[in-house]
């Protein structure tokens, strides 16, 4: 079987996302004849028709479709190389790709990652937030390094990784001084008919939030939804409703948003995994987050949070 020639590949690549070999060529310093060339020479070595003609329009086709998806992570990864070795100011650190799903409460993520910076051995660090299934597919092709979630991950996605407990916390419930003057009583029952900020369905906390709340007779009256809990904290400072966050978060809370905590449950309990490609942690900074999480951000999270539980 003939060797593929990656010079032809990228080509290919390069029309595909131009949309027109006259644009790549440009793009390329090359005469369209010569792309062209390539391209067809690409075609013959695959046996596969990689573009169709729509008029003068030129589509990819659906075998250029597959092909094109792995095209992306070949290139996309040896730009990154090159971006590496002509950067001379990092040749001495250690990329950190973290991806951090966009539940994770935001200051519990900076608490998290911040002691990896603290290293004596330099990184640099980079940051996404997304989707936990974009992040994970990141992940698969090591375009992450870890990835910090509200859960572990899914078992029906077909990426090999590993979970990581960092720590767990109950939720307190926190709200605006005149939004608690407006609805005075003890916690939870000032809750009942009051306006509420309820995590996103794609966050872990909903679907146990939502049935501790039916658990206790009580009807908040959920006036938005948000996946993005520092958007939703930003409502929340407006007074729109009160909210819950990790009480392990109470003091940043508290004195970013200006909120009061109000009352606590320690029924539901906020988790937060690292997960990575690897069954053992070994990278030191990855180790700094795994150490900060046990004991500066959660303490003791596992026993405490079971502990409560099992009081329930």
């Amino acid at each position: 079987m003939a060797s593929l020639n990656y010079k032809h590949l990228r080509y290919f690549w390069a029309v595909a996302r131009a949309g027109s070999i006259a644009r790549a060529a440009e793009s390329l310093h090359l005469t369209p004849h010569a792309i062209s060339s390539q391209i067809t020479a690409l075609e013959a070595s695959l046996g596969a028709k990689l573009f169709e003609r729509e008029g003068r329009r030129l589509t990819v086709s659906m075998t250029g479709k597959r092909i094109l998806e792995h095209a992306e992570t070949i290139f996309s990864l040896g730009d990154e190389i090159l971006d590496i070795v002509g950067d001379t100011t990092t040749r001495d650190t250690q990329p950190l790709r973290i991806g951090i799903a966009d539940s994770v409460p935001k200051a519990v993520a900076y608490r998290l990652v911040s002691p990896a910076l603290r290293l004596d051995d330099p990184v640099k660090l980079t940051c996404r937030e997304g989707r936990l299934d974009t992040l994970l597919a990141d992940l698969a092709i090591h375009r992450l390094d870890l990835v910090i979630a509200d859960r572990p991950m899914p078992a029906r996605l077909s990426v090999r990784g590993f979970n990581h407990l960092l720590g767990e916390s109950p939720l307190s419930v926190m709200g605006t001084p005149a939004l608690r003057e407006a609805h005075p009583g003890a916690c939870p029952a000032c809750l009942d008919n009051a306006p509420f900020l309820m995590p996103g369905e794609d966050t872990a906390i909903h679907a146990p939030l939502s049935e501790w709340f039916d658990g206790q007779g009580i009807r908040p009256r959920v006036v938005a939804e948000f996946d993005d809990s520092a958007l939703l904290k930003a409502f929340g400072q407006a007074g729109v409703g009160f909210f819950v966050a990790p009480s392990a978060t109470n003091d940043y809370v508290c004195g970013q948003y200006g909120v009061d905590v109000i009352g606590q449950i320690d029924a539901v309990v906020e988790q937060l995994y690292a997960i990575t490609t690897e069954g053992k942690l070994t990278r030191p900074a990855i180790i700094a987050i795994w150490q900060a999480a046990r004991t500066e951000v959660f303490g003791e999270p596992v026993v405490r949070a079971k502990a409560a539980r099992k009081r329930k």
